[in-house]
């Protein structure tokens, strides 16, 4: 048997394996480093937080990223640089963070690289009949095996695709084995730059679960904060939006679009939510001349609400009542007391954060990742049924690093 596979044979007979989670998401912070110990797999998943760090991009990082991210037309030759580059950047940033925790690659079992999104184009969006969902994650996987010398599992979203979804949302799955509690109704929300959410009901059946993306979290909030005040990634608290006034108008425009009418579970990205739509939205609502405090709140409560009646309606297509389900907050709309407030004020559910059942909110996502990786090489037996998005596969390749 080749030495690798030795190898791999003996890191799935482990009670526990050691398992660095990673995430890079449209955002575009940074990279998020779980450094994790798992045992068991599927229903019995068992996940303890060794280290979680996010490394920053810098604005070079950012730059570079933006030159291919969610354009129609790009330079090809940039897309496939930026593809080795981006391996050999998450792959330094590993070393430097098992450097700085003071813990040696050979004690390390697998790494799960997410990679990072440059373009999302499902068929709702995309449109062209003869052409499947399709997704591109760049950070090649080998680059980072060979660097880091550690097997290294990536391209998780492939598999997911060809076996009928639309690469997206990956969370149902480590968000079910980790999180699905018999006799609690829960909603598992995670809002990044595009906001999904988890459905656990408290039968806990496999088949009852699923997921789907609501639209926009911050990438809108993130995109025009940027645009009008450079120095600032982001409004920090809704420092901004909170001065602001809502315009109902524009709030009618910017929900005009056919992705709301949609049906579940679907998938979407800053190629449709970006600046031109909401300038298109500004002109539709001759609004193009409110203040960036209106805007900020605008958009804010955009997300809320778009958030809110996709759960709405979820919940309200089961036998569960509304009143009787738990909402786990995770990622950087977590930490936006505006956004929050809306929430709470829109929903009629028990809000808390992923924190208090013991994964950090901010680590949540590499940690799926980790859980991924996990399942392919020690799970892969549990079955999510034939729905549509939920595909009961094994996902990621393998990389190894000779």
């Amino acid at each position: 048997m080749n030495a690798n596979l030795e190898l791999l044979h003996k890191i799935a007979q482990k009670p526990s394996r050691t398992i660095i989670g990673l995430m890079s998401g449209t955002s575009l912070d940074g990279l998020d480093v779980a450094l994790c110990e798992i045992s068991g797999s599927g229903e019995s998943t068992e996940v303890q937080l060794i280290q979680f760090d996010t490394v920053d991009y810098s604005e070079e990082i950012k730059s570079e990223i933006r030159t291919v991210f969610a354009k129609q037309t790009i330079n090809f030759q940039k897309l496939i640089l930026l593809n080795e580059w981006i391996g050999v950047l998450h792959a330094n940033m590993i070393l430097e963070c098992l450097d700085r925790w003071g813990i040696p690659t050979d004690k390390i079992d697998l790494v799960a690289s997410h990679g990072q999104t440059v373009f999302h184009a499902p068929k709702i969006l995309h449109q062209q009949e003869k052409f499947p969902n399709a997704t591109l994650q760049i950070g090649d996987g080998d680059h980072i095996a060979v660097k880091t010398g550690i097997i290294t599992l990536s391209d998780f979203r492939q598999k997911h695709l060809a076996a009928g979804g639309e690469g997206a949302p990956l969370a149902v799955y480590g968000d079910y084995f980790l999180f699905g509690k018999k006799g609690e109704n829960r909603i598992m929300l995670n809002m990044g730059g595009i906001a999904n959410f988890t459905y656990l009901p408290s039968s806990s059946n496999p088949e009852e679960v699923f997921v789907t993306d609501t639209g926009t979290g911050n990438t809108l909030i993130d995109a025009f904060t940027r645009l009008s005040f450079p120095y600032k990634a982001y409004d920090k608290d809704a420092e901004i939006a909170k001065q602001g006034t809502i315009n109902l108008s524009l709030l009618e425009a910017l929900k005009a679009d056919e992705f709301f009418l949609a049906a579940f579970p679907k998938t979407t990205g800053p190629e449709l939510f970006n600046i031109e739509y909401v300038k298109k939205a500004q002109a539709q609502s001759k609004t193009q001349n409110i203040t960036i405090e209106d805007l900020l709140a605008t958009l804010t409560r955009f997300s809320a609400e778009t958030i809110a009646s996709a759960i709405h309606t979820a919940i309200t297509n089961t036998a569960y009542p509304i009143e009787s389900f738990t909402i786990y907050m995770s990622g950087g709309g977590a930490h936006n007391p505006l956004l929050v407030d809306w929430l709470k004020e829109l929903l009629p559910c028990t809000f808390s954060n992923t924190d208090v059942l013991g994964i950090s909110g901010d680590a949540k996502e590499a940690i799926l990742f980790a859980i991924l990786a996990n399942e392919t090489i020690s799970g892969g037996t549990s079955d999510f049924g034939t729905r549509k998005g939920i595909p009961s596969v094994s996902m990621g390749k393998i990389s190894f690093p000779s």
